[in-house]
């Protein structure tokens, strides 16, 4: 079955050069619908296969090892695998009963995007990762500038510009690691910035380019300024699979080039505090909703690369958790407010009041997702940052332990005033037509990813015990080396 892996990327690829072929809007969400669903199961076949830590490997076209492009999954990228593929079906349901995806770029479109999402998680080789990077980008830059509107094409522009410049300096740091070391062979590349000071600061600039694709502070600010002016489906797929790439290389880059580096450990949780608290202070100032959300990814990742920082077992563990429930938490968000604005036509809050009373079931499913990112119990953020917690007080990481704490107070205020302003608060004056009530179509994606988040808290354990599978892999590499180079 590891013959199937590059697959992630061409079924996607070739799903997308048929929906161009058929005039047919319903064929079209057809092939979206059924490779997506194809992807999602094969990435729970691939879970159950890495579950006990086993990491699967396959050379394209069968070259030999150093010359073929190696896709490579182990539980960590399954997880993520697993996520992406479901949110991006999720997303399509939402795109359907919208009517978004009637369009007849949408689907080719999203496919491409996909393709490359997953083929980033699978790939054990830099300058693919880079191709990857490069194959999900180019789609979202059309999918956010679709609309035409005046708003998205200038959000299109700094979009554009922003991540052009951090792909070509990802390119540079690829460049100086394959001229300092002869390969980008994630597997051959293994501890390298021990062995050798100018690769290190090769794979520093690579760190550096994937920092800003996950949009951490300071490189953050692009984020806010595009996401919200995309349609509600796009701004959903983007927050649950865009910046979750450079997440993932990361977390996979730095486990494999530079391991446990108590100095570099240092900046990352300077770093991950001061973005959890800028993040979060950019939300709370911001009065549109979904530049509240956006602003919020930020802090999130700050969240996330906790674990980076411990680099231990436990604090490993529970970024991957935390990855995973956030991915959901906050695509449920997206649409929420998102079908929010559709039916009312506008996101700023001080335009906005008494959603609940019109649409309780939507309250309802904002409501779950918005306490499980403040960290409520019995919810999914609660037992994600639980562990973060309990990971950095272990480590004797006191003030990353104390501004997980404290920003989470700050997350709830921030989920609080998009529920007063919005859900709770008096409705704004009458209109010559009140708007109608939220159709339960765009309400049904929101509650099933809600519903997700209520079963990830109250059943956790599983998820854990997959999430410190992947820590295992992240910390011990010789899995990974064996499957990829047969050594």
């Amino acid at each position: 079955m590891t013959i199937l892996l590059p697959l992630l990327l061409g079924v996607p690829l070739g799903a997308a050069g048929l929906c161009l072929a058929v005039p047919s809007s319903l064929v079209r969400r057809a092939v979206l619908w059924l490779t997506t669903v194809g992807v999602l199961g094969f990435a729970v076949w691939a879970l159950t296969q890495t579950a006990d830590g086993s990491v699967l490997a396959h050379q394209v076209s069968g070259w030999p090892e150093g010359i073929a492009i190696p896709y490579v999954i182990d539980a960590f990228s399954a997880l993520l695998l697993s996520a992406s593929a479901f949110l991006v079906l999720i997303c399509c349901v939402y795109a359907a009963a919208s009517g978004e995806d009637r369009d007849t770029f949408f689907p080719p479109l999203v496919l491409v995007l996909s393709g490359g999402v997953y083929g980033a998680f699978v790939t054990g080789d830099l300058f693919h990762l880079f191709v990857m990077v490069e194959v999900a980008l180019v789609p979202s830059y059309v999918l956010l500038t679709r609309s035409g509107s005046a708003r998205s094409v200038r959000a299109g522009r700094v979009y554009v510009t922003v991540n052009l410049f951090i792909s070509t300096t990802l390119l540079l740091g690829i460049g100086l690691v394959y001229g300092v070391t002869g390969t980008v062979n994630l597997a051959e590349l293994a501890g390298v910035a021990a062995e050798s000071p100018a690769a290190g600061i090769a794979m520093g600039v690579v760190l550096i380019a994937l920092a800003g694709k996950a949009a951490m502070v300071p490189v953050h600010w692009w984020l806010p300024r595009t996401y919200p002016f995309a349609s509600p489906s796009i701004s959903a797929l983007f927050s649950g699979l865009l910046t979750k790439i450079g997440v993932y290389g990361l977390f996979r880059v730095y486990a494999v080039a530079f391991g446990v580096d108590e100095r570099l450990q240092a900046i990352i949780l300077t770093v991950c505090v001061v973005g959890m608290v800028v993040g979060v202070l950019g939300a709370l100032g911001s009065s549109g909703m979904r530049a509240i959300l956006s602003f919020h990814m930020s802090s999130q990742v700050g969240y996330v690369l906790i674990g980076l920082g411990l680099f231990t077992l436990a604090g490993l563990g529970a970024s991957v958790f935390y990855l995973v429930q956030y991915m959901i938490a906050k695509t449920a968000l997206f649409l929420a407010v998102g079908a929010v604005e559709r039916v009312t036509g506008s996101g700023d809050l001080r335009r906005l009041g008494g959603i609940a009373r019109r649409s309780p079931l939507l309250a309802a499913a904002f409501l779950v997702p918005a306490l499980s990112l403040a960290g409520i119990p019995p919810l999914s953020g609660f037992v994600a940052k639980f562990a973060l917690v309990v990971a950095a007080a272990d480590a004797a990481a006191w003030v990353a332990a104390g501004a997980a704490v404290a920003v989470s107070l700050l997350t709830l205020l921030s989920m609080l005033k998009i529920w007063n302003g919005a859900f709770w608060g008096d409705e704004p004056a009458p209109a010559p037509a009140p708007p109608p009530p939220v159709p339960v179509r765009l309400i049904l994606p929101v509650l099933a990813l809600s519903v997700l988040s209520v079963v990830f808290g109250v059943g956790a354990e599983p998820m854990l015990a997959l999430s410190e599978t992947a820590a295992t892999n992240l910390l011990d590499l010789s899995p990974y080396i064996e499957a990829v180079t047969g050594r």
